[in-house]
């Protein structure tokens, strides 16, 4: 029966092989660039924490390689094989950000723990650098242009803005989310049904930005001078410079 090796990745961000045993698969182990350990946990193999993300991948596709050659089983994550990883960023031509998400979701859905899908999805939640705040900066701004150059375009301005707005209740529906997404798996993870209920339950009923500011147009709509044919309030023109 075959040796099994799995290649993950850890929390601390290094590379482990386990499962190398015997002499041959260890020494194609270092071969490839792992460096070998032997304590009391038994015999592993690592890469150090510094060691750049290109790096890890080819070191570990390579290893995996190696390994399959000489009949061992291997468990390597898409993450880390070259041969599976997501397409290249030029295969969605401009469109270099959605590609970078399809990276991310294929970490999501080759994360073997809650540790590493916590990695996964802090790269959408960081709260100044995920792609979330990105997104919503990026509509934020839009809507802001579309007002600067025409006066007139506010009610796609508002659309623009209304979407920033719905961006942003997302990243509070899962603020601190980060050691929830850890334990995920864990068999000592408990979950109180009540209030799992309750919070799904609010935010059911809580109000969007969007019928927030159509109340506010309606009560301000009955006070005020009747609306235009096209459905917009009256709106002063303002002379272009």
């Amino acid at each position: 029966m075959p040796t099994s090796i799995t290649i993950t990745s850890e929390f601390s961000g290094s590379v482990v092989a386990k499962g190398a045993t015997d002499d041959l698969s260890a020494q194609l182990l270092r071969h490839a660039g792992f460096k070998q350990i032997d304590d009391w946990h038994g015999r592993r193999h690592r890469l150090p924490t510094t060691t750049p993300l290109a790096d890890q991948v080819a070191v570990a596709s390579h290893a995996a390689e190696m390994l399959r050659a000489a009949r061992y089983d291997v468990t390597l994550p898409p993450s880390l094989d070259t041969a599976r990883m997501s397409p290249p960023v030029h295969a969605l031509g401009p469109y270099a950000a959605g590609a970078e998400l399809l990276s991310i979701t294929d970490q999501i859905r080759a994360a073997e723990d809650g540790a590493s899908l916590q990695r996964a999805v802090d790269h959408l939640l960081h709260p100044e650098h995920g792609a979330l705040e990105r997104v919503r900066e990026a509509l934020e701004a839009a809507g802001e242009q579309v007002n600067d150059l025409d006066d007139d375009a506010y009610a796609l301005a508002d659309r623009f803005g209304f979407a920033s707005e719905f961006v942003s209740s997302a990243q509070s529906e899962l603020v601190d989310s980060e050691a929830e997404l850890r334990r995920v798996g864990d068999a000592s993870t408990s979950y109180s049904p009540a209030r799992t209920v309750r919070d799904h339950r609010g935010a059911a009923l809580a109000t969007s930005p969007a019928a927030n500011q159509a109340k506010v147009s309606s009560a301000s709509s009955s006070q005020t001078a009747p609306c235009s044919a096209t459905g917009h309030p009256p709106r002063a023109s303002t002379p272009r410079r």
